[in-house]
């Protein structure tokens, strides 16, 4: 199943988050079985605003588009497949 890197911009800070999470986790598990929420990374911005880099898996590109849309509060800044991973451990020294 293809696998998405996305970038969220919210409008919200590092303390409003926790009930944004819940609703994204909430919309997943009830309304979009078929999406796996793997993992995100959380960083704030100048100005105090969270971004969020999560990687999602799901059936299609249009499904993740409409969960975002349905948990609102953030703009959708990138929303790319993912062609593959690689860590430290897949280029050995010579």
């Amino acid at each position: 199943m293809p696998r998405y890197l996305i970038l969220r911009q919210f409008e919200v800070d590092e303390s409003q988050m926790p009930p944004i999470g819940r609703r994204s986790r909430e919309l997943v598990e009830g309304e979009f079985p078929e999406i796996t929420w793997e993992h995100s990374h959380v960083v704030v911005d100048d100005e105090g605003l969270v971004q969020t880099y999560c990687v999602y898996e799901a059936p299609n590109e249009e499904m993740v588009r409409e969960h975002s849309s349905r948990l609102g509060r953030h703009k959708l800044a990138l929303l790319q497949e993912i062609a593959g991973d690689v860590t430290p451990a897949d280029f050995p020294p010579e």
